[in-house]
């Protein structure tokens, strides 16, 4: 298995459009710090790749992988997976409507929510969903939940790590599931906020109310692992989007970056 970092921002990306905080305008600044979405490519032995998520920028992110990139008119992607429902992550699958079938791996839950915000384009591709046993993955829950336009929807797994071969994806995780059991040879986990404060900053919840927990409250538990760790989904209000900030020091876990690969 190889993967291909393809964007490791929170929703909105690194700068955000409408932002000026600190980390917005370095971005601004200096092209280095630029983040997009959360995303990841993940090619199996099988020689097949799919999408970790979907993300707004997913026209982009394709083109950075060479694994993806189509020969002549047939394209490499075998299928998206998705950890969750959130538009953040959900709605690059408009942009992939050009496709004659459209694999989508999902929980029953997030298939159900985004089937709903998937109705336009039934007459442009067919939409096959598939369980994550179905590609011999498995969805481990790590929150409830739910994005703000399936608010009225009944509980269920909402947001899942992907458990898969040696790898485990949590891009946002709200509580601390049994997820570092096992053969996993590479973490990637929920880095959104640095401090549970940080949101309170533009909104009126903190990172554990808004369902990430944040750095201070994993970065001592997933040093002491022994695993590979890399922290991905970072807000553009963290201070790690600044690769000069003191807080890289000491981390005792890496910090992901837009296109690095790791083989497995």
């Amino acid at each position: 298995m190889r993967l291909q970092v393809l964007g490791t921002a929170a929703g909105g990306g690194v700068p955000q459009w409408n932002c000026g905080c600190p980390g917005c305008r370095g971005a601004r600044a200096n092209p280095s710090w630029r983040r997009l979405h959360a995303s990841l490519a993940i090619e199996a032995g099988s020689g097949q790749v799919f999408l970790v998520n979907a993300t707004p920028d997913i026209g982009e992110q394709i083109e950075t992988c060479a694994w993806l990139r189509p020969e002549g008119r047939s394209s490499a992607l075998a299928g998206v997976i998705l950890t969750d429902a959130e538009l953040d992550h959900t709605l690059g699958l408009a942009r992939l409507r050009e496709a004659d079938t459209l694999r989508v791996v999902a929980t029953d839950t997030v298939r159900q929510a985004v089937n709903e915000i998937l109705a336009m384009l039934e007459p442009y591709v067919t939409i096959e969903w598939l369980t994550f046993a179905d590609i011999g993955a498995e969805a481990v829950p790590v929150s409830g939940k739910r994005p703000r336009y399936a608010s009225a929807r009944p509980p269920g797994a909402w947001v899942s790590a992907l458990r898969w071969a040696g790898l485990l994806y949590a891009p946002a995780m709200g509580v601390w599931p049994d997820v570092t059991a096992g053969d996993a040879e590479v973490l990637f986990v929920d880095g959104t906020f640095y401090t549970d404060a940080e949101p309170l900053s533009f909104g009126q919840r903190t990172a554990t109310q808004m369902g990430h927990l944040p750095i201070e409250a994993t970065r001592g538990r997933l040093a002491r692992l022994g695993t590979r760790c890399l922290y991905t989904h970072l807000n553009n209000t963290n201070p790690l989007v600044d690769p000069g900030s003191p807080l890289h020091e000491g981390l005792g876990v890496e910090v992901a970056r837009d296109g690095m690969v790791i083989d497995l």
